[in-house]
């Protein structure tokens, strides 16, 4: 089971965007790769805080993360401690930079000037029916992706020699100065295109389908969001590739009308079913469930089966299953029925003498949603 992403930097639930973020600085500066070299659990803890403050640092995020829990991230495992050192430093490096002479660490896995191409993020829905959201699925999807052409070359940008920085040193009244500026001839990629093979575009990609796996927990909703890292468009060079953005379609059913994570179900009895109580049998989204049907039961009853709804995401138990009852009236009589009910017009037994117990139907609704 993933670590809370709150115990991972030390804070409470409800510090601030200014606490985390020292929190986060204070992870970072114990667990840095100069200060703990060749030491894979210091490494490992570094990248967990960094995914830590990647959710808790980012307003959006958070919300998700204190709704659902680490599910909130798992189409295709969401974070999953993907990034890699390159992608902390550029990303966060600022907030721990001056501690280490500017951000760079170690060997020179990242280089302060030189700037990764990010492929395009891409965005598709995936249609679901209750049936897969009662249980999770993992969906198999054909995505049209840019990916780098087979053949393309690359090579060190002559201009910048890889730095991806131009220095310009300018005579002044106060002495010499230097200043750095992004190399224009790569973009601060520190990369040039050497070879682009026939039919790729000017940054020698191409687009190819592939199938990409997404796992998709129990309990999703409409308009859920879910990522999968580096499933999006792929970068000339050493770039980064994007993330495949997969938006949540929730398709109506036949028999039940969701709310959040209780499903509604309307059961239809006869007027017999009703006045000698009887035993139904419900088909359930994953099996079976029998109830059972007092005699004398009113029409508009609500049943409430407790769990039988849907699976929270975050793996905290099941909604509820409620059950409307509705006593079907015949349209059509024959003689001999008709007789009957005429008869029992003024039998008393058949008279509405409704008890303090047989709520109004404006009452059955605010306990709805009570």
């Amino acid at each position: 089971m993933k670590e809370d992403y709150y115990q991972i930097l030390g804070v409470s639930k409800n510090a601030t965007t200014s606490e985390i973020k020292k929190a986060y600085r204070r992870k970072a500066i114990q667990f840095h790769p100069d200060k703990n070299p060749d030491d894979k659990s210091a490494e490992t803890n570094f990248k967990k805080a960094a995914e830590a403050y990647e959710v808790l640092g980012n307003s959006e995020k958070r919300s998700k993360y204190d709704q659902y829990g680490h599910a909130a991230f798992e189409g295709g495992q969401g974070f999953s401690g993907g990034m890699n050192m390159d992608d902390i430093f550029s990303q966060f490096g600022d907030i721990f930079g001056s501690a280490f002479g500017g951000g760079g660490f170690g060997s020179g896995g990242f280089s302060g000037g030189q700037r990764r191409s990010q492929g395009s993020n891409m965005r598709i829905r995936v249609k679901l029916t209750l049936e897969e959201i009662a249980k999770g699925i993992e969906k198999k999807i054909k995505v049209p992706r840019k990916i780098q052409a087979p053949g393309v070359q690359y090579g060190t940008c002559s201009t910048c020699k890889g730095s991806g920085q131009v220095l310009k040193i300018t005579n002044t009244i106060l002495g010499r100065m230097q200043t750095s500026s992004v190399c224009s001839n790569c973009g601060g990629s520190g990369q040039i295109l050497l070879n682009r093979p026939s039919g790729s575009d000017s940054n020698g990609m191409v687009k190819k389908e592939e199938t990409v796996s997404i796992k998709i927990p129990a309990g999703v909703e409409e308009g859920m969001q879910l990522k999968v890292n580096g499933k999006g468009n792929e970068a000339p060079a050493n770039g980064v590739p994007g993330d495949l953005l997969v938006l949540i379609e929730e398709l109506p059913h036949d028999l039940f009308v969701r709310e959040g994570n209780h499903l509604h179900y309307d059961l239809y009895i006869s007027i017999s079913e009703a006045t000698l109580g009887v035993s139904k049998e419900l088909n359930l989204l994953d099996g079976m469930a029998r109830i059972k049907l007092e005699p004398g039961i009113q029409s508009g009853k609500t049943l409430r089966l407790r769990g039988k709804g849907l699976a929270t995401i975050n793996g905290y138990g099941n909604g509820d299953l409620l059950v409307h009852v509705n006593v079907w009236t015949p349209k059509k009589l024959n003689k001999e029925q008709h007789q009957f009910f005429k008869k029992m017009f003024e039998d008393p037994n058949f008279k509405p003498t409704p008890q303090k117990s047989d709520k109004s139907f404006f009452e059955k609704v605010k306990d709805m949603f009570a």
